[in-house]
């Protein structure tokens, strides 16, 4: 599913204009982003939670000349699936 089909979806069910879905689902991933930008957790009881995770600096071997390069210490966003969505998932058999 991408964001398109996510949206026609919520105004489906919400029984919305797809211009009003759109802006729902705008303004939940701007707040999830928002929130993540400040260090903060995004939890979503029976999804997932949304976190930052920072990775340090470290060294790495380019494969193909065999030089090492520095990778500068970054944050990055991380998921970890809730107990719901896992069973959801296992479910399906997919």
């Amino acid at each position: 599913m991408n964001k398109t089909e996510m949206i026609a979806k919520v105004a489906k069910e919400a029984n919305l204009t797809k211009d009003q879905a759109s802006k729902a689902v705008n303004a939940v991933f701007d707040s999830m982003a928002d929130a993540l930008a400040k260090g903060d957790k995004v939890q979503l009881i029976g999804f997932g939670t949304f976190s930052v995770k920072h990775c340090a600096e470290k060294v790495a071997r380019i494969p193909s000349t065999g030089e090492s390069k520095v990778v500068p210490a970054t944050d990055r966003p991380k998921f970890t699936a809730g107990r719901a969505l896992k069973d959801a998932v296992a479910k399906s058999g997919k």
